[in-house]
Order: C-alpha cells, then structure tokens, then sequence
C-alpha cells in the first residue's frame, strides 16, 4: 500500500531530561533522544534503525528519565546538540531512501506529543528551524484506531496496549530504550499493512508553518472549547511572540487577541483560540512554561456559564452583594425561600469570581416575574451565615460591566448569533454644548433609578426618554454619581434650581447644570470638577476636545457583547429626527451606563488590525447613502497611538509617520478638525510610497 503524500514513513521516537508518556514536553524539558527507522510502504522492507543521543543544555535529568531510560548525564554529555542531530537525521534519512529506491517521506510517531510538544516550541527557543519533513506527519495511534475502531480509545492508546491488541509477542526489556519502541511501532504498521486490513495512509497531520493575522470571519462560531487565557505576558508582546510560544500547535485565523487594561493598554493577558479542542487540550500543557525569563499562565476561558445565564428571557435581574465565600448554590436558595422562586433553580444563579476561582462575595438571581423580585428585594440586610446580603435591582449590562472586571478579560460569545448592524432606537445619548442635563452628585449607594425619578419629582416628565445614566466606579458599582438628560436647556436649569442639595435618604445631593459632551466625557472616563474637564485617558488631552463621541458600547466591544448574550427586547421604530447611523448598540433594557474605558475590551485581533469593526458592505453601503456620513474605507488604513507625550502636536504626529503614504481626504468626515489642523493635513507634501 502507498501514502498518497509519500513511498515511505521514517517511524520516530523520542524522550526528554523529564517526564515521559503521556506528560511528555509538559514540563519544558529539552530533547535527549531520538530513534527512527525507514519503512517502505511497497516493498514493506525497512532501513537501518538509527539512534542518537542528543546533548542538551541542561543535562540534569529526572528520576523519571533516568529510571525508564538509564540513560545519564555523563553519557550525554559526549553527544551532538540538537541542531547537529537534526542534519544528521536528514542525511541519514536520505541514505537509507536511496538504498531502498525511494524518493519521498512522512515522519510517523507515537501520537503528537514529539512533534508538537518538544521539537517545535524547542527549535524555536533555540532560534533554527526544522526541516518541511517535521511540519506533516502521521499519528500511529489515529491511524490504529481507524483501523481496528473496536481498540482503545486513541487518548488511552500506548505502543505497548497496541502490540497486545494485535498479540505482539514482543519484550522492552530485550532492548535498549528507544530500539524497542521503534521496532514495535513497525511491526504495528506491517499488520496493518497486511492484507487483511489493507490500510492506506493517506491523511497526515499538519503543523501550521506561522500564525494567520487578520480578522476572523463574522459568521464563523467562536467555540469556547477551542480558547484558552494566557496570562502573565511581557506588556510588550505582540500576537506573533504568542504564536511563537505556541509553536507546534494550530491557532485559528486571527485567534489572538491582546486584552486591554483600563487605559486602553496591554494588560499582559491574552485570548487564543485554536483550530479545535485537541490543540486546545495540548495548548493547557503548556502551562507555566517560559516566554523569555517569565513563566506564563494558561488555563481555559470560557463563558458558557455566563452565556446561558443572560440567554434566558424577560427575566428580572437581582444582584446580591456581601455573600460569605464559603456561600454555595443551595445557601443562596434557602436564603432567598419559597416566596421568592429562581428561574431554573440553580441555573438561575450566576456567581462572580476573580480569575483565579476565588469568590467575589458578588452573585445574579433571575426571576421570572416582579412580584418573586420584589419579595427578594425585601430580605435586603438580611443574615446568610454571619454576613448582612444587599439586594439590588440589577441588568444584563451590568452583569456584563461586573464579569467583565473580575474576570479580567472579556466575555467570548458561544452563542452562534451573527453580529449584525442594528438602527439605534432615537433616545441615543445627547452631544454637544447644549446644557440640556444634570449631573446628581453625591447619591446614596443603594440608590437606583426608581429612587432619582421619585428625587426629580415633577420634573421626571421633562426628562428624555432612557435618560437616566448611572455612572460606576472601578469595581463595577455606584459611584454616587448619575447624569439626567432634559428635554431642553430651560429644563435642566430650572431642575438644578430647584433639586441643588435636595435630600434623598438620609443624604444631600448636588445637582448641576451641565452640557451632553461634558456628561459624554465623564461617562467614557474623564473627570468633571471644579477645575473644569478632563479627558478619558483613552484621548490625549491637546485633542479630545474635537471629538464627539456618542456614549454607546464601540463597536469593538459589541463583538464580545453580541445580543445573544443579552435579553431579547423590542426595537422601537427609529423617528424620522434620528436620522440611522452604522453603528453597535446594546439592548434597549440596559438603562445602567458604565465607565466605558474601564471595561474596554479587546478586539479579537491584534490591536493593529482595524478591519474587524466593518459591518456587512451592504448594511454600511445603506447608511451611508441615508446619512451622507462618510464611512471609512475598507480595508481599513486607521492606527492608534498610545503613550504621546501630553504636548505632542499635529506637527509632530506627521513628522513621526514621515516616508508613509497616508490618505487625509478619506477621513475629514470622521474626526471633527479645526481649520488649521484641516490646512495642516491637507497641505502638500512630499511623501515617499512604500
């Protein structure tokens, strides 16, 4: 029989200074063996069956590797290193090939552990590359199972529970290490060889030969058994070093994205996916293995919990707050007592956690009508075990801010919902120097927005409809802050006239009159005060000024927040005053507003790539045409910089990118410029294209 890639297959197997088997490569430890023998899949003849010891930098062996290979130190230390050991397999294989009369090869091993496990992420650390030969090759316990279905599973499979199910009459202790494990795996493929079972190798295994940048596909469905959380990155790695920490194994087209920290920066986190769940078991292998001098953590990432929980519809949400780490499932439920019945039982129960596992002491209760809700909300300050519980109405965005935070990345869709563009309903958030709002300083904790409709008195029927925005703090709760959106100017002024250190509970709270840009800024993350405006830190402060950025989740964070994960609500018909623009919006229900610098998400590519943002051609090709609004180009030509000094000007951002070509008239309509900023842009220059 012939492999439809090859004549012949070069048996390979290897052992490390550690741990052996199933655990081999998991520990990080270098190469000390490799033994291969050429088998001809025409004539079933076979090479010369080779074996070489191999010097690596750290000869201290474990007592593992010394027990099952006797191999030691003082025996290794004569050896060549890998690279030397390498060439010699190469001219070896290619003696043997030409003896037998062959031309062509697949490696063949004992599962993937050698390949993708020590040889990859091993060359690679030492900086040469392997040979084409190493990048496809066959895993002999796939193939066995394919050709005897009713043996062990393949995860449970050795080369010695495959000689017994074939009734080798084998023995290991007749041969060295190494030698009898090669000579059993060729013996294993000559029966399969046989007539009798006429096995054909035709499909091998492949190593990906580097990682594909670019954005994933919008209809592709993000498998939450396919992602893994790499945690402790240098600030300064890019996607391409954690490909490369990954080396041996298949990550997905754009799987990697770089997780942000409140400023917009890497946090040294990262989310990759890889092209299935074996890769993705071998990638948790590869736990606390080394990135330079830093060890780096990977553990799973996923939020199907989260996804099934926010799936379940028109349900009343209730946070409780304060809960005893020790607090289970069963606690909570005997707390809140038959009056009060959760949604599915447990299922109805979404506790917080950091992302080490720890509780929070933070949890969500659905219920499925208000009345449960309210009789929940009664048993506020009420003993579970020797803490007081807060129970607070909550919603499916601020379930989304809380988790969001303690987890430290964000949510990953699991729900195969495609992410469309949406017409915002016509309340979207006011900009502007209009001083048609209030700002409320100073409010109670446990204030909510039934308890600032009952502060405002008369005056509620002025306000906008879904005008009432909440601001929170850092850790996802009330700042004590919240901003009201009147219907004129006149309004605003007369309430801050009228409610200005009016009492709610036991509390005064400050009203002001201020403008939608200046309630725009506090919300994304700036600060408002005496001494006048500052800036989100996502804007620098010479230019955040030009800017006026409508307060909705960008873009970016809709891909991690699509309306799968949120409750099903209905769309009001969009006014004709509100003209449709292209953009992410969440559900209507979500009257909590966040600080939405705090909770900014990575985008599911590099931080370089723009072209991610882009909604469907067809869908940006109608609302432009409804609004005149220019709409960047695809693909996009967009960069981001971080770190300007604060007196960085427009002069000295051009300077910087001198000798790259750029393109000023397709963006005038997407950042407001003054005049001279407009003349400076426009002006010609001499531009070298590269």
């Amino acid at each position: 029989m012939t492999a439809s890639h090859s004549d012949s297959l070069v048996v390979l197997f290897g052992a490390t200074a550690g741990a052996y088997g199933a655990k081999l490569g998991s520990d990080e430890r270098e190469l000390i063996l490799l033994v291969w023998q050429v088998v001809d899949l025409h004539s079933k003849k076979v090479g010369t069956l080779h074996k070489s010891l191999v010097k690596a930098d750290n000869l201290d062996l474990s007592d593992q590797c010394r027990e099952v290979s006797g191999l030691t130190p003082e025996g290794l230390g004569k050896a060549e290193p890998l690279d030397r050991v390498l060439q010699q397999f190469s001219q070896l294989v290619s003696s043997d090939l030409k003896v037998l009369g062959r031309s062509s090869y697949t490696l063949c091993s004992d599962g993937q552990l050698l390949i993708r496990q020590v040889l990859h992420p091993e060359t690679s650390k030492k900086n040469f590359l392997l040979s084409d030969c190493f990048y496809s090759f066959y895993d002999l316990r796939k193939e066995f199972h394919t050709c005897y279905p009713s043996s062990a599973a393949v995860k449970d499979q050795t080369i010695k529970t495959m000689a017994e199910y074939l009734g080798l009459g084998t023995d290991e202790t007749e041969e060295d290490f190494g030698v009898w494990q090669v000579k059993t795996m060729v013996a294993i493929i000559f029966s399969m060889l046989s007539e009798s079972c006429n096995h054909v190798f035709t499909e091998p295994e492949t190593v990906k030969y580097k990682y594909e940048t670019g954005p994933c596909s919008k209809s592709e469905t993000v498998d939450s058994e396919t992602v893994i959380r790499a945690r402790g990155l240098p600030w300064q790695s890019s996607d391409q070093d954690i490909a490369r920490f990954f080396k041996g194994l298949n990550i997905a087209k754009g799987g990697v994205a770089l997780c942000l920290n409140a400023q917009g920066r890497r946090n040294g986190e990262a989310l990759v996916r890889f092209v299935n769940s074996e890769q993705r078991d071998l990638a948790l292998e590869r736990h606390k293995h080394h990135m330079g001098s830093r060890y780096i953590e990977v553990k799973c990432s996923t939020s199907n919990e989260v996804a099934q929980f926010l799936s379940k519809e028109n349900q009343v949400i209730i946070r409780m707050r304060g809960l005893p780490f020790t607090a289970t499932q069963e606690d909570v439920l005997g707390f809140l007592g038959p009056e009060c019945p959760v949604t599915g039982g447990k299922e109805g129960l979404l506790f917080v956690k950091y992302p080490d596992g720890r509780p929070t002491g933070d949890a969500f209760v659905l219920f499925s009508c208000e009345e449960y809700a309210q009789n929940a909300l009664k048993k506020h300050k009420e003993i579970l075990g020797k803490r007081y519980i807060e129970l607070f109405r909550s919603t499916a965005a601020e379930v989304q801010q809380v988790l969001n935070r303690y987890m430290s990345t964000p949510l990953i869709p699991t729900l195969p919902t495609p992410i469309i563009p949406v017409i915002p309903p016509p309340y979207t958030i006011a900009t502007g120097s209009i001083r048609d709002c209030v700002r409320l300083r100073g409010l109670p904790y446990t204030a909510g927005i039934d308890d600032i409709l009952e502060f405002m008195g008369d005056a509620t029927a002025d306000i906008k409809p879904h005008g009432v925005h909440m601001v929170l703090n850092q850790q996802g709760r009330p700042s004590g802050d919240a901003f009201i959106q009147m219907k004129s100017a006149d309004k605003a002024f007369m309430v801050a006239q009228k409610c200005h250190k009016k009492m709610m509970k036991d509390r005064y709270v400050e009203v002001f009159q201020c403008s939608g840009e200046e309630m725009n800024f506090v919300l994304m993350g700036g600060t408002l005060n005496r001494s006048g405006l500052s800036p989100p830190p996502c804007l620098s402060p010479p230019a955040y000024a030009a800017f006026q950025t409508a307060a909705v989740i960008p873009a970016e964070a809709a891909l991690y927040q699509p309306q799968a994960l949120l409750p099903t609500t209905r769309t009001p018909q969009a006014s004709a005053a509100a003209p449709p623009t292209v953009t992410y919006y969440p559900a209507q229900a979500a009257q909590l507003y966040m600080n939405y610098t705090a909770y900014y998400p990575s985008p599911p590519v590099s931080p370089t790539t723009v072209g991610y943002i882009a909604a469907p051609p067809g869908a940006v090709a109608a609302a432009a045409t409804a609004t005149h609004t220019p709409i960047l180009p695809q693909p996009g030509a967009l960069v981001r910089m971080q770190g300007l000094p604060y007196n960085t000007g427009m002069k000295e951002i051009l300077s910087f990118f001198q000798g790259y070509q750029y393109a000023p008239d397709d963006y005038n309509g997407l950042i407001q410029l003054s005049d001279q900023a407009r003349s400076v842009l426009q002006a010609p220059k001499e531009w070298v294209c590269l």
